[in-house]
């Protein structure tokens, strides 16, 4: 074991990404931010348009912990699953409470089991924040590092439990925050899902599937749903109506009302589609012009650029304002 360590870790110091910003700090709330922000989003996405922008609006654990949450969701917007920014700020809520609790700056606790306990944060960010905060000797469990491990052990569809217990005996517990760096990198450039480049990865020799790398581990074949809505685009003196969403998707975003049954005297104007990680969605967008003011929120366009709206939300304005633009009713 000692070998294969000493590889990775020669390995990660000629070909790591160590110039990664949240690599360079030892501030567990910037290192939380990436493990949170990183899910679901790629780096160059997460470097490019949110994280820097994202800690200039809340520096400190304790800005986001007093921020408002309209705030916090319209500088998450464009990233989707909604629920990691407000799991974030509720986090940074609860901490911030904590440390004036007890007279002291809010900050993130490095045992595993406390930090389980905050809002949405689950075992591999737990184990990501002590081990890169901290610099404890435990090991993470991202879907690189998973796949890593599937082919060294040729396992086509471990369990958890099963891989969680692999990790723990495979992490170098002397140098931890390298060794798990490492894991992340060769999976990411190396170790990939299709066409890995075996013959440069330092686990090669011990590697058992790298002769047949891409079955392990089995991908599970599935069906996208498609889901179908309505949606009423109500126009009242050159405003758009829009609602605040209360319900569990999208909550707290803003966004254009669905309808079971168009209103007589709408137009349709066309559809938008949208992939989400369980879905499809298709929306049939009408314009409905009102000749009293029904409901309480009306935005222009400048305006609802302002407010912290879904993916699906923007294309639907996009296409209302490219029929207004084209004249087409």
């Amino acid at each position: 074991m000692k070998k294969t360590h000493t590889l990775i870790q020669n390995w990660y110091k000629t070909y790591g990404r160590h110039e990664l910003p949240w690599r360079t700090t030892t501030d567990p709330y910037h290192i939380y931010l990436s493990e949170v922000i990183l899910q679901q989003t790629q780096v160059k996405t997460v470097l490019e348009r949110y994280y820097f922008p994202f800690l200039k609006k809340f520096p400190t654990l304790k800005a986001l912990g007093d921020a408002n949450l309209d705030d916090v969701l319209k500088m998450w917007e464009g990233l989707g699953y909604y629920n990691r920014a407000k799991n974030l700020h509720k986090t940074a809520g609860l901490l911030t409470k904590q440390g004036q609790a007890r007279g002291i700056a809010p900050t993130l606790p490095s045992n595993i089991d406390e930090l389980i306990k905050l809002p949405g944060i689950g075992k591999n960010t737990a184990h990501a924040v002590a081990a890169f905060a901290y610099k404890k000797p435990v090991p993470i469990m991202e879907a690189n590092v998973k796949r890593i491990l599937c082919r060294l052990h040729t396992l086509k569809t471990p369990t958890d439990k099963e891989l969680w217990n692999i990790a723990y005996d495979f992490v170098d517990k002397k140098n931890p925050f390298d060794y798990n760096q490492a894991m992340m990198d060769i999976g990411a450039t190396v170790c990939t899902p299709t066409n890995p480049s075996c013959d440069r990865c330092p686990l090669g020799s011990t590697c058992q599937g790298k002769d047949e790398p891409t079955l392990y581990p089995t991908k599970k074949k599935r069906v996208v749903p498609i889901r179908e809505q309505n949606i009423m685009v109500s126009v009242y003196n050159e405003k758009l109506s829009m609602i605040q969403r209360s319900g569990k998707f999208l909550h707290g975003l803003w966004g254009f009302p669905t309808t079971e049954v168009p209103l007589c005297a709408s137009e349709y104007i066309g559809e938008i589609t949208h992939a989400y990680t369980h879905f499809k969605l298709i929306c049939k967008v009408y314009v409905y012009e009102e000749l009293d003011k029904e409901q309480d929120n009306y935005f222009t366009s400048k305006e609802i650029r302002k407010l912290a709206i879904s993916k699906v939300d923007d294309k639907i304005l996009k296409l209302y304002l490219d029929t207004i633009s084209s004249n087409n009713y």
